[in-house]
């Protein structure tokens, strides 16, 4: 390397531009990594559709989550279809190499109170696992497709 190259990477490396979650430019990295209090709750939520199958059964499952998390954090969402007693109203869990969706009946009905979903990644884009019902979550076998 050529002390002319060692000159341009060098100043290529102290140069550091740093911008906040909105994309303004700010003059340091802890103004870039600080908490901002004008974020709104949208900006850290992101909706993706899951249809969940299990032999005749499909669900229709709307989550919103966390696209900064890791696992991805689930804040909210629906089940809009395919299960008794439905919508469900999803209360929490994650989404990641597995996942995990815990919800609450929110329609009429006789069944459950609460359904718990879990499962692990596969490719194509998918989760294989099983789901079931007021605290199991071995009851039934299930494949939900991940659909964002």
């Amino acid at each position: 390397m050529t002390t002319q190259a060692r000159k341009q990477k060098g100043r290529a490396r102290a140069e550091h531009r740093f911008h906040n979650p909105q994309g303004a430019e700010v003059k340091t990295r802890d103004e870039a990594f600080a908490t901002q209090m004008d974020v709104t709750a949208e900006a850290v939520s992101t909706d993706c559709k899951l249809t969940l199958h299990s032999g005749q059964v499909t669900f229709g499952i709307e989550v919103k989550y966390n696209p900064n998390t890791y696992p991805h954090v689930v804040t909210g969402g629906q089940i809009t279809s395919g299960i008794c007693g439905a919508p469900w109203d999803i209360t929490g869990g994650f989404i990641g190499d597995t996942i995990r969706l815990d919800a609450k009946r929110s329609g009429q009905g006789t069944c459950a109170d609460t359904l718990t979903i879990v499962g692990e990644y596969q490719n194509p884009p998918a989760y294989r696992g099983t789901y079931g019902f007021d605290g199991a979550t071995s009851s039934f076998k299930h494949t939900t497709r991940y659909e964002c």
